[in-house]
């Protein structure tokens, strides 16, 4: 087996891993800030907005920052560093005793973050450029995987062994992730430059940045996507069930149907895009998710919405792998840590912005404005790459096989 298929194996497991710690606190989130001791129902959701939320700004400032770390000292050693740190202070949580010390302890989870930017930028370097799609692909479902599944995780776990045993057995599961990581996980890596260049130098010496800041927002707008229904998913599941008991069950399995399909899809949709070029997966891709939300908002029972959902999975599938082809080709190895650690900046950014837009729109116009919106902005964001990535790269490409049939 080649080394980065090797490592590709190992990389996925710790990236669903650590999407599951990031994610697996929302839904039982309420009940273990009144285990520690707040009574006020208004504060309990005050609180639990910021313990839930404060991980994810801060994985977007400090992502950057791990990723100029891989860039000057390999990924190697970064994904060992998040996968110990995480596992050490997810452990922790389950020991607290009272609401601040867990602020605290999800404030340093987001710093010590940076294990699925490292694996992107390892195994974006290391795969062929003909597996490179299918590669990233794979490695994709891990982490949309694990963040659409850790609340049902988080949920059964409480349920079924204890509120302090989901951080126990997650901080396990990282450590495994850790030890396998030390283990198997091979890289020769060499720093193309002594030098160190700072965030502003590097960003000067980047071509392409239009299609940098396009990657950006795309991969902001696919996260804010798919947790924008995060807030209401259970009170539209109340909405559309009539006498049944089963409104978490189906509250989970409409929320992670998403995730099984990306699962299904993403391998083979990064594989498409080895083949017609990432931009156009991308263009379809978005059109096909802003229009599945629109019949979302009209569904008459659960399982419509969720097959819905999982419709959406695999066109979303298609987008976080293309992202990730367009990024490592435009851009220099010597920075595609950095540009990486930006890129899921923005993807962390978009789970906090979904969860917060979408429960405000919901609280504002109602429910299915959440659907309405969430497909407009997609679209619009479809517009913008038709024009700033899928015209141009589309023109390069005539004009390489215009150059090559010239040549011969």
């Amino acid at each position: 087996m080649p080394i980065w298929k090797r490592n590709l194996i190992v990389c996925w497991f710790g990236t669903f891993v650590t999407s599951i710690g990031m994610s697996q606190i929302a839904p039982v989130l309420p009940l273990y800030i009144k285990h520690l001791g707040i009574e006020n129902a208004g504060q309990i959701a005050q609180l639990s907005g910021l313990t839930f939320g404060i991980t994810f700004i801060m994985s977007a400032i400090f992502s950057p920052i791990w990723g100029q770390a891989a860039d000057r000292f390999g990924r190697k050693p970064m994904l060992l560093r998040a996968s110990f740190g995480m596992a050490i202070i997810i452990g922790c949580m389950g020991f607290t005793h009272n609401v601040y010390e867990l602020i605290a302890l999800r404030t340093l989870q987001g710093v010590v973050t940076g294990f699925a930017t490292a694996c992107t930028a390892l195994i974006a370097t290391q795969a062929d450029k003909s597996h490179a799609g299918w590669a990233l692909g794979t490695l994709s479902t891990g982490g949309i995987t694990g963040s659409l599944l850790g609340p049902l995780v988080g949920g059964f776990i409480a349920e079924h062994f204890g509120l302090q045993n989901i951080f126990f057995i997650t901080g396990g599961l990282l450590f495994v992730a850790f030890i396998l990581t030390a283990l198997f996980v091979k890289e020769d890596f060499k720093r193309a430059d002594t030098k160190v260049m700072k965030t502003k130098e590097v960003w000067q010496a980047l071509p392409n940045k239009s299609f940098i800041i396009t990657m950006f927002i795309t991969f902001f707008m696919i996260t804010l996507a798919l947790y924008s229904v995060e807030p209401i998913i259970t009170v539209y599941i109340q909405q559309l069930s009539s006498g049944t008991s089963h409104i978490a069950l189906l509250s989970g399995l409409a929320f992670s149907a998403s995730g099984l399909a990306s699962i299904i899809a993403a391998p083979r949709l990064g594989k498409l895009s080895d083949k017609i070029g990432a931009q156009r997966v991308i263009f379809v891709a978005l059109i096909v998710a802003g229009i599945v939300f629109i019949p979302q908002a009209f569904v008459k029972s659960p399982w419509e919405l969720i097959a819905l959902r999982f419709v959406l999975g695999l066109a979303v599938a298609g987008l976080n792998p293309s992202v990730n082809i367009l990024i490592k080709k435009l851009t220099p190895s010597e920075y595609t840590g950095r540009v990486f650690g930006i890129t899921n900046s923005a993807s962390y950014l978009g789970v906090f912005t979904g969860s917060i837009l979408g429960g405000q729109i919901a609280s504002s116009l109602g429910i299915s404005y959440v659907f309405f919106i969430t497909s407009a902005l997609l679209l619009a964001n479809a517009i913008w790459v038709y024009f700033k990535v899928y015209k141009k790269l589309n023109a390069r490409e005539v004009r390489i096989n215009q150059t090559l049939k010239e040549q011969k």
